[in-house]
């Protein structure tokens, strides 16, 4: 019997070094056959856990359109068509041929032209399925990218019977001579900044080249000149940028004729943001009438076209992203996920990967397993439905029927569930439907079914007795989609979520939150989750706006994190596959018009159907009313889309606090590399959460030591940290109790630079925004 080798999982990316690749083809080799000792198996391929995102897959195409070599990328399903775990989808790339053992290509110092290099993903290859020959060996040719680095290649073989074997390898690729420009990811309009540009010499001897920056969309100042870097050494040059309009920027450094880079960067404009949102459903032309300020800065007015999937890409994309989030309800999330999907793709016109989907539900369930061993009651509740939807799996089954059991003997005699001290009745009742759903889970056996029975009679005696005393409509909600209520209580909750329901100005419906509203697990829950539940709640109810409240679910879903947490998550795939039941066309049209011109256009594909459209470009000549449609062709019921008009204004003199105060001060004296304080003060009334937003120079990092201090403080309850900006969540305060905090920051590059406006806003309040105008920074 021959005997045959399958590499799994083969994923190059890059290690940390700071020499890099040229553009060339790797060889890799899979492991030999007799590395799996006793196999005589065909052996098939393991996926290996790396994948590439979609942040490098756009890199990807967006070099596609200038590196000379053609790459094709039809889109490829990790799992039956899921995408990578940040929401888009991983590609496969079909790579260039070249015959094995043929001449590697000559040096960049020898070829008549060099084109700019402008392909930088750190993760270039994921291929799931390579099968050897009959001697044990399969090459993989690829297109290095042009990053200068270290690459790591990972590679991950099994066989049918279970033997396994791995190899970790790695190769390098430079230039004898190379020039590295180091950008911002960022500047603002009117920004100066001095960047630096590394030219590196590899060679043994000195070399001397003209070096030439220009750019596209900014100023360069002191772009040309000629260089001397000694052998084997490196020199630093400074050029000046100045970026005086919002745009993107291209900038390119060339040294002779031996290395050419390509970087892009955008500049942002200065300001006060103003935005307008609509959003909607596409089973009609959609007609908005938008209105633009009349003083926006030049250069800043943007439109953005989101259209969110129906329920076949939500739950492709689901596929994809819940595993790599952690916590109990994410776990029981992924695992009742693994369970459902094929029943469900098949239902929604689409195909599973059984391998990869029995991968996905063995991992899930080792975390489930461990959650599941002495868990509480709501965990228990959480865990049961996920764990009972793997009939084929022994050791989940009887998991499933314990933790059902556990929910059910936890009923208290008045027919509740849960419940300790300091529980409010409404938290009461949310957390008896969530036992009921999962009592009513483990109905496979005639145990569950005698054991759900007598749970259900008396939970409906109880929310029979408290009805009278529901006074929001998401615990209204929750109680109806528990299913544990008929009839005229039935009725008289439909009624109360109807009529608890609010329109938004784009005519899309959602559920809000009422003061004192909780889940199971004591957190408030989010306006989407709640809006989920009302139309789980409503479903079969023909005098509800279902459509109005697809609308907000769908704009409100994200691919990386889906609606929210593991618990949002359950409520709102549920209520969306409840809702778009019908498979989407192969292919969908999507155009956006300004007064009867089209502004941009997009095809939704049957395979990338896992990713959120976004069609986005300048609107210069928004200012006053105009008429913006949003079509789709052929018209879709299931998808949803978000449209936003945003453009910057100037800053006015003064603003009105509303309540709120915000102070912030800057460092008094900044330079490159040495860390700086930044101060910032703030007021407002009592009892209330904050999310306080401080703006930051382009290329400013912020020091996190700092922030970690200030939640161990208990200052700050959280902070998140972006391009341009960090973000610090205030918890409440008592009256007359301001706030007052120091966190450090280290600039990296010299120039004149503005820090960006500062904002406070009451996280359940965030229409009461106050401002700071941006200062400017000069960092020596």
């Amino acid at each position: 019997m021959k005997r045959y080798v399958a590499v799994g999982g083969v994923c190059l990316f890059a290690g940390f070094a700071l020499n890099t690749c040229v553009r060339g083809l790797a060889r890799l080799e899979a492991a030999p056959a007799n590395a799996l000792a006793g196999s005589e198996d065909r052996m098939y391929a393991k996926k290996s856990l790396q994948t590439f995102g979609q942040n490098d897959a756009d890199e990807m195409e967006e070099a596609e359109a200038g590196a000379p070599p053609p790459m094709a990328a039809p889109v490829q399903s990790a799992i039956g068509g899921f995408g990578s775990a940040r929401g888009g989808g991983g590609k496969k790339v079909a790579m260039r041929e070249d015959a094995p053992g043929a001449p590697p290509p000559p040096p960049a110092a020898e070829a008549p032209a060099t084109p700019g290099r402008a392909w930088f993903p750190e993760t270039f290859l994921f291929e799931p399925l390579v099968v050897t020959d009959a001697s044990g060996l399969a090459s993989v040719p690829v297109k290095v990218p042009d990053r200068l680095t270290n690459w790591r290649v990972l590679a991950l073989a099994h066989s049918r019977s279970g033997a396994q074997a791995g190899a970790v390898s790695s190769f390098a690729g430079t230039l004898p001579t190379y020039v590295d420009p180091v950008l911002p990811p960022f500047l603002r309009a009117g920004d100066v900044v001095r960047v630096p540009v590394q030219v590196v010499n590899t060679t043994g001897s000195p070399v001397t080249r003209p070096l030439k920056v220009e750019a596209q969309g900014a100023a360069v100042e002191g772009g040309s000149r000629t260089v001397t870097v000694p052998a084997a050494g490196s020199v630093v040059e400074y050029v000046t940028v100045r970026a005086a309009q919002p745009g993107p920027v291209t900038l390119r450094a060339s040294l002779g004729g031996t290395d050419s880079v390509v970087r892009t960067f955008d500049v942002w404009p200065t300001g006060r943001p103003v935005v307008e949102t609509h959003g909607g459903t596409l089973a009609a032309p959609r007609t908005l009438e938008l209105v633009g300020p009349e003083n926006a800065v030049a250069g800043s007015e943007r439109v953005r076209l989101l259209v969110f999937p129906g329920a076949l890409g939500v739950l492709r994309s689901e596929l994809s992203a819940a595993f790599g989030r952690g916590g109990v309800a994410e776990d029981a999330y992924a695992l009742l996920l693994a369970g459902r999907a094929p029943e469900l793709l098949t239902s929604l016109g689409g195909t599973a990967d059984a391998e990869s989907l029995k991968r996905m539900s063995a991992l899930a369930g080792q975390r489930v397993l461990r959650a599941g061993r002495a868990p509480d009651v709501a965990s228990a509740a959480l865990l049961a439905e996920a764990a009972l939807v793997h009939p084929d799996n022994p050791v989940l089954a009887r998991l499933g029927e314990r933790l059902s059991g556990q929910v059910a003997s936890a009923q208290r005699p008045d027919g509740t569930c849960q419940g300790a001290d300091g529980w409010t009745l409404q938290r009461l009742l949310v957390a008896t439907a969530d036992c009921a759903r999962a009592v009513r889970a483990g109905t496979g056996s005639d145990a569950g079914r005698r054991r759900a029975s007598a749970f259900g009679a008396r939970v409906s005696g109880a929310f029979e007795r408290y009805v009278a005393r529901v006074q929001d409509g998401y615990t209204a909600a929750a109680v109806l989609a528990s299913e544990g209520v008929s009839g005229t209580v039935r009725d008289t909750l439909r009624k109360q979520v109807r009529e608890a329901l609010q329109k938004r100005p784009d005519g899309s419906a959602f559920l809000p939150v009422g003061p004192g509203v909780v889940r199971a697990d004591g957190v408030v829950p989010s306006e989407t989750e709640a809006t989920a539940l009302a139309v789980l709640a409503l479903v079969d109810d023909k005098e509800a706006p279902l459509a109005d409240l697809g609308t907000s679910l769908l704009a409100d879903y994200r691919p990386e994190r889906g609606w929210g947490d593991g618990r949002a998550n359950l409520v709102g795939l549920r209520a969306a596959l409840a809702l778009f039941k019908e498979p989407l066309p192969s292919q969908v049209s999507v155009v956006l018009e300004r007064d009867g011109k089209v502004v941009s256009e997009g095809t939704f594909d049957a395979k990338a159907l896992r990713e959120v459209l976004a069609l986005e470009g300048a609107a210069t000549g928004s200012a006053g009313k105009h008429t913006w449609v949003v079509r789709a062709e052929p018209a879709v019921p299931g998808l949803g889309f978000s449209l936003t008009l945003g453009a910057y204004v100037p800053w006015r003199a003064s603003e009105t606090g509303k309540g709120l105060e915000l102070a912030v001060k800057g460092p008094a004296e900044v330079k490159v590399g040495m860390p700086a304080e930044v101060t910032v003060q703030a007021a407002s009334p009592a009892g209330m959460s904050l999310t306080l937003r401080q703006g930051l120079p382009a290329g400013v990092q912020v020091d996190r030591a700092s922030l970690d201090a200030l939640v161990n403080e208990g200052k700050v309850t959280s902070y998140e940290v972006e391009d341009g900006a960090v973000s610090l969540t205030l918890p409440p305060r008592g009256a007359a109790e301001p706030f007052s905090a120091r966190f450090r920051v280290v600039p990296t590059m010299a120039g004149s630079l503005q820090a960006g406006a500062s904002s406070l806003t009451p996280v359940d309040r965030p229409e009461l925004v106050f401002h700071v105008p941006p200062a400017t920074w000069a960092v020596r």
